[in-house]
């Protein structure tokens, strides 16, 4: 069987042919049926490639450009939303977008990092690395939904908090802390999704909730593959090493139990499709926040608690 490297080169190459095929097309019937077996093929390629990846080939997918973003779903399953800006001390922060929305009728928070695809809007996001503002003024809307009772959803896509000076000057640690401590006692329901990479105290600062979720091809851990491996082996390049080691992937969390449930991916990752990906997101996202309307405030808020007192706890069978 090739490898899974190969089995992606080959999965590229098949797509270039369709591409080619495609722009020649037209109406000859014959290249319409080459075409149909050639899309049959990079389907069941996709299948292969999927089941056979490593840890750091899903950090590379979480990673991808295409991938879709906290926007992105917002367009597909919120209606009516309406951008909370700034956190009324220091000024707005874009690499964290929050606001108000309706999730099948129910009136929700929404919060999400935001990355960019092109480099005006990159440098505009901050790549996704929020400011500590950004981290307050998610909480500033997080307590007005408390006030009025909607439950809050966020989603998780983003390298760490920013290191710069400025934001270590503004209070980077704190900023995350108490948003740790107050996500924790919030009375509404919290359902925190990682979309693409959840890093570090920047990621776990909008994710303390009462169901966490993660994308199959999405990735969550304390630090970067690259970053492990600068600090263990003092040579990045281990980094395909230090991501099998980190347990970093979707499969891993849910079986060490840090997370609640894994939320499946169109063939080849959510960049291929992202109505497909929106859909399978919005299924898992109403079950989950059903399940959580059913229990009592008092319930939500103690569940919680406990639920992230025990993580990392392991003990041997006697």
């Amino acid at each position: 069987m090739d490898s899974p490297s190969k089995q992606q080169q080959n999965l590229e190459s098949l797509e270039k042919q369709i591409e080619h095929l495609e722009s020649l097309a037209g109406d000859n019937k014959s290249a319409l049926e080459q075409l149909h077996l050639l899309h049959e093929k990079v389907n069941a390629l996709r299948a292969q490639v999927q089941s056979g990846m490593s840890a750091w080939q899903r950090t590379e997918l979480a990673r991808h450009p295409q991938r879709p973003y906290t926007l992105d779903y917002l367009e597909r399953i919120f209606t009516d939303w309406s951008e909370v800006h700034g956190d009324r001390a220091f000024g707005d922060d874009p690499a964290i977008i929050c606001g108000m929305a309706r999730f099948h009728g129910d009136e929700v928070l929404v919060i999400g990092h935001q990355k960019a695809r092109d480099t005006k809007q990159k440098v505009y996001r901050n790549f996704g690395m929020p400011n500590p503002e950004g981290y307050r003024k998610a909480l500033r809307a997080m307590e007005m939904a408390e006030k009025f009772g909607r439950p809050i959803f966020t989603f998780v896509d983003t390298p760490g908090a920013y290191p710069g000076l400025g934001a270590e000057e503004r209070g980077q640690a704190e900023a995350i802390a108490r948003n740790l401590r107050e996500m924790a006692r919030l009375r509404v329901p919290i359902i925190a999704t990682i979309t693409g990479e959840g890093g570090s105290g920047g990621a776990l600062a909008i994710a303390v909730a009462d169901r966490v979720l993660m994308m199959e091809n999405s990735v969550y851990s304390v630090i970067s593959p690259e970053g492990c491996a600068s600090i263990m082996w003092r040579d990045p390049s281990k980094k395909e090493t230090a991501a099998q080691a980190l347990k970093i992937t979707a499969r891993d969390l849910r079986e060490l139990k840090m997370i609640d449930d894994v939320v499946p991916e169109p063939d080849g990752g959510a960049h291929n499709d992202h109505d497909r990906a929106s859909a399978l997101l919005d299924n898992s996202l109403s079950k989950h926040l059903a399940e959580l309307k059913a229990q009592s405030i008092a319930q939500l808020v103690e569940r919680r608690y406990e639920k992230f007192r025990h993580m990392g706890q392991f003990f041997s069978e006697q």
